[in-house]
């Protein structure tokens, strides 16, 4: 008895003789790595004030954009860019920058394409920032845990930008939160975010925990509720980290309802979290005379969104298939399906040929056309022209092209989810604006409920769509942007 007491003190000795020292070398470890970050804060701080003055002397303030696909023809470049003008509008002394890892562009090119793509002509010129890291960002490179890596890859590609750039004000406009609290606290910046979908929702734990298959959700994770626990796991550790560096915003922008929910839920910021729907180019849209169809062997049904995995291009397709397979052999006029889109990289291409093997394989490759990368006008043509307009994506954040199609006079046929369920397709004095759908079946059914309306009617849809996204516009943008940014440049 008395040799065991003897072997459990000399145990725990032992124990602190290790622990005390392990302790110490902690602490100093810590100091070391404190000590370092001030350093490294008050090194860009020096770096910061040491910058060019402007031609009346005074430093110009620096408010930058973190946006590595800047160049991409998608909402969130035109939120970017609405932004940007914004900005040159209100503040005189303002120089905006924009980090971009679109290095296969010139400054002026970015621009240009901008103003093409969004009919968006900024005031004065931008700077842009490239960026060599951008790789880091992408999904490709991490077929496994690509939340967290793209997320951990982000903040590799923050600091590139901040050791290029260090601004005055920060803006995230991509989604990348894991930057924000690198430019606050070794940025010294005051920083914002404007969320067009957050990087991970308490939707998307709900499909992990319900082990459903989605696009996000492998089959071989679904078959197996190991492989699903711990990815439920995984999620919420996620989720913990996402609204942690997220709590660390200045001022949060989102763009509806559904992504409010979500934030609010996730980051707990509500006293300084605000809802700024996205500018939607409406006035452009709405120059478009209407009037009731004249008499046409074609109709054309249009869908504009980028081709992404989310947007489920393949349902529209099959429901379109179903909707010609159900149609009656010789009647008339004849449909189209017009899917227009931006391809941001080589597997959004690779996209689109699987798309167009999946037309082949459906029989309806002579009735569907492919528009990638098209310019306004022509963009303005194919609505202005179009019956419907057709969206799919589950959860979309919100929907410019929805509200675009609306604008134009389409009669819009959106996903029951999201933000179109929440603030786009509502009735308005209420009257139908537009109708939803889920999958396949009811998409084919009120496609072919929609070409049943008599053409008045169908007047009377495009004409209750077109009084409703007033609140989309431009100048509604403008003015809840910069009333949200405000405390930013106090």
């Amino acid at each position: 008895m008395a040799a065991g007491g003897l072997c459990l003190c000399g145990l725990l000795r032992l124990l602190c003789s290790l622990f005390l020292p392990a302790l110490f070398l902690s602490g100093i470890l810590c100091i070391c790595l404190v000590v370092l970050l001030c350093g490294v804060r008050l090194w860009i701080q020096r770096k910061k004030q040491l910058s060019s003055a402007g031609r009346d002397g005074k430093r110009p303030l620096l408010v930058a954009f973190f946006h590595p696909y800047c160049n991409a023809g998608g909402g969130g470049e035109r939120v970017l860019w609405c932004a940007i003008r914004t900005l040159q509008k209100k503040y005189r002394n303002v120089t905006c920058v924009v980090y971009t890892g679109d290095r296969d562009a010139t400054g002026e090119e970015i621009v240009e394409g901008a103003f093409r793509r969004f009919n968006i002509k900024l005031i004065h010129p931008v700077k842009f920032v490239f960026l060599r890291k951008r790789f880091l960002v992408e999904a490709s490179l991490y077929p496994h845990f690509t939340l967290l890596g793209q997320s951990l890859g982000s903040v590799f590609l923050g600091w590139e930008a901040l050791l290029k750039c260090a601004p005055d004000i920060y803006i995230d406009s991509m989604g990348y939160a894991f930057t924000i609290p690198l430019f606050k606290y070794l940025g010294g910046c005051r920083v914002g975010c404007y969320v067009h979908y957050p990087t991970i929702s308490t939707d998307m734990l709900s499909v992990v925990r319900n082990q459903d298959t989605r696009f996000n959700n492998a089959a071989f994770i679904t078959s197996s509720p190991l492989f699903s626990k711990f990815k439920l796991v995984y999620y919420y550790f996620f989720a913990f980290m996402y609204g942690l560096v997220g709590s660390c915003s200045d001022v949060v922008m989102v763009n509806s309802s559904w992504t409010l929910n979500h934030i609010l839920s996730l980051w707990r910021a509500g006293a300084c979290t605000s809802v700024v729907y996205p500018p939607c180019d409406v006035q452009s849209f709405l120059d478009i005379p209407l009037e009731v169809e004249k008499s046409t062997s074609e109709y054309s049904i249009v869908s504009v969104s980028q081709f992404r995995p989310e947007k489920d291009h393949p349902l529209q397709i099959r429901a379109f298939a179903k909707l010609l397979k159900e149609k009656r052999v010789g009647q008339q006029p004849s449909l189209k399906l017009i899917l227009i889109g931006g391809c941001r990289n080589q597997r959004d291409e690779e996209r689109v040929n699987n798309l167009k093997r999946l037309c082949e394989e459906l029989g309806v490759s002579d009735d569907v056309v492919f528009r990638i990368n098209i310019p306004f006008e022509e963009l303005k043509r194919h609505l202005a022209e179009a019956t419907i307009g057709l969206h799919t994506m589950w959860n979309e954040h919100f929907g410019i092209g929805v509200v675009e199609c609306m604008a134009a006079g389409t009669v819009i046929l959106a996903h029951n989810s999201g933000g179109p369920k929440l603030d786009i397709v509502l009735p308005h004095e209420g009257r139908v604006t537009g109708f939803l759908a889920e999958d396949e079946d009811s998409y084919a059914e009120t496609m072919a409920y929609i070409f049943s309306l008599s053409p008045e009617k169908r007047l009377e849809i495009r004409e209750n769509a077109r009084r409703s996204v007033h609140r989309f516009s431009d100048q509604h943008f403008e003015d809840t942007f910069l009333l949200s940014v405000e405390p930013l440049f106090k």
